[in-house]
C-alpha cells in the first residue's frame, strides 16, 4: 500500500462542463467471469447509462476480489466521469466489492447508496442487506448496485435523478441558484 502512495500520480484533467460523460459499466461476478452463466446485469446497467445519454464502454466482467480493485484503478486514471457496478455487494464471504472499492475512494457519499436501498426496500425487504459504497476517487464517481437485475433498475431509477449533477459538480459547476436560496 505504501508503494501505491509514493507512487501516485496527478489525476487526468478534469473534463470540461458539456463534454460527453464517459462511464464504464462493471459487472462483478464469479461464475459470469469464468463463463458458467451470461452477464444480464451488465447490459441492463450499460443500457441504463446510455438512456441517460451517457458514452458507455463496457459492461466488463471481472471476478470479485482484486481484479475489482485493478478495474476501478485502470477506470480512475482513464479519466472516466462515473463507473457503476453490479454485484459483490451481499454478505457471503466472496462478496469483496464493498471493500475494494474503499481501497480506491478518496471520500465517500453515503447519501446514494442510502438512497438506493431505501428504493429497493419498498420491494424487496433484503435490499437493505446490500453492503455497496458510493464515492469519489479523483474525479470519478463510483457506485456499487447490488447484482440482482431489480437491484440494478432501483439502482438506476435512484442514478437518473443525480448522475448529471454530480458529474457537473465532479467538474467544478456549481449548485444551481433559483430565485428562492
Amino acid at each position: 500500500m505504501e508503494a501505491l502512495m509514493t507512487t501516485a500520480t496527478p489525476g487526468p484533467t478534469p473534463r470540461p462542463p458539456g463534454a460527453p460523460v464517459r462511464a464504464l459499466a462493471v459487472t462483478v461476478s464469479n461464475r459470469a467471469s469464468a463463463g458458467v452463466y451470461a452477464d444480464t446485469g451488465g447490459p441492463l446497467l450499460a443500457d441504463g447509462l446510455r438512456a441517460m445519454g451517457f458514452d458507455v464502454d463496457g459492461p466488463s466482467v471481472v471476478p470479485d476480489g482484486d481484479p475489482v480493485e485493478e478495474v476501478l484503478r485502470r477506470a480512475v486514471a482513464a479519466g472516466y466521469d462515473v463507473v457503476v457496478t453490479t454485484g459483490g455487494t451481499g454478505l457471503t464471504p466472496m462478496d469483496l466489492t464493498p471493500e475494494m472499492t474503499g481501497r480506491v475512494l478518496d471520500h465517500e457519499i453515503p447519501g446514494i447508496p442510502e438512497a438506493i436501498r431505501a428504493t429497493g426496500r419498498t420491494k424487496v425487504p433484503t435490499a437493505a442487506l446490500s453492503r455497496g459504497l458510493a464515492g469519489v476517487a479523483d474525479r470519478t464517481l463510483i457506485v456499487n448496485l447490488p447484482g440482482s437485475r431489480g437491484g440494478v433498475k432501483d439502482g438506476l431509477a435512484v442514478l437518473t435523478e443525480i448522475l448529471p449533477h454530480a458529474v457537473d459538480q465532479l467538474r467544478g459547476g456549481d449548485h444551481p441558484r433559483g430565485e428562492s436560496h
